[in-house]
């Protein structure tokens, strides 16, 4: 059997998209996200699908040990689950700040470290953290939003240099604006109407399968050949 996989927020748009590609693939998959019918929708092959919030650190450990122990070692884990709620500093509630953080920041430290030190022992295995454009340059709306993802790139970074004797992987992927429900997380209307007209000018979005087929490239190289970071948006977004 091939190495399992691991995948956050898989209950659709990016996550569901990996997920079907990965399976394709013939890998064994275990999908977490809060919502559990979406990903039993699915009907992947050899996939163990759990209800989990990733601010739950020992709930994350405890669903993977559960599919080391059907399906083997994590091969690869796939840090996706990610909200977005944008506002402006002064007008936001803090609370949303806050969950952004505990989610985009604390739920991909908390997958690493549940996988970490095994990959580290077993002298292989690879992480991949879906930021986005948004965590290499700002934009407007986004500063929280932006802190988080910059948080994304800078942790994904730093723990690959101190992993990469052990030939462990990390890799960030940073996608522009993707079609994925992502948007409606955002309570201010304005925003939205104002990212939808965005993306209407540009003659659309990429699709979540652009992303799945980009992380699944990284995945395939070689171990000794680690893809740090892939930056892919439309090619009409200029920003």
């Amino acid at each position: 059997m091939k190495p399992l996989i691991v995948i956050t927020g898989a209950s659709s748009g990016i996550g569901a998209a990996m997920a079907k590609a990965f399976s394709a693939k013939g890998h064994p998959l275990l999908l977490l996200a809060r919502r559990l019918e979406p990903m039993q929708a699915l009907a992947l092959d050899n996939c163990m699908t759990i209800s989990v919030d990733v601010t739950d650190g020992a709930a994350i450990s405890e669903a993977i040990a559960q599919a080391v122990a059907k399906f083997g070692p994590v091969g690869c884990l796939i840090n996706n689950a990610g909200v977005m709620l944008l506002g402006q500093a002064d007008q936001q509630d803090p609370a949303e700040w806050s969950r952004m953080l505990n989610i985009n920041v604390m739920g991909v430290l908390n997958g690493i470290h549940a996988v970490l030190a095994d990959m580290k022992q077993r002298k292989t295995g690879t992480i991949i953290n879906v930021s986005s454009i948004a965590g290499r340059k700002t934009f407007p709306n986004h500063a929280a939003y932006c802190a988080t993802k910059f948080a994304v790139h800078a942790l994904t970074e730093n723990i690959r240099e101190e992993v990469a004797m052990d030939d462990v992987r990390m890799i960030t992927i940073a996608p522009g604006a993707v079609e994925t429900e992502l948007l409606s997380h955002t309570t201010n209307d304005d925003i939205k109407v104002g990212y939808e007209d965005w993306k209407q000018e540009m003659g659309g979005v990429i699709a979540p399968e652009t992303i799945a087929d980009a992380a699944l490239f990284a995945f395939e190289q070689p171990q000794h050949v680690c893809v740090r970071e892939i930056v892919l948006a439309a090619t009409r977004q200029q920003p």
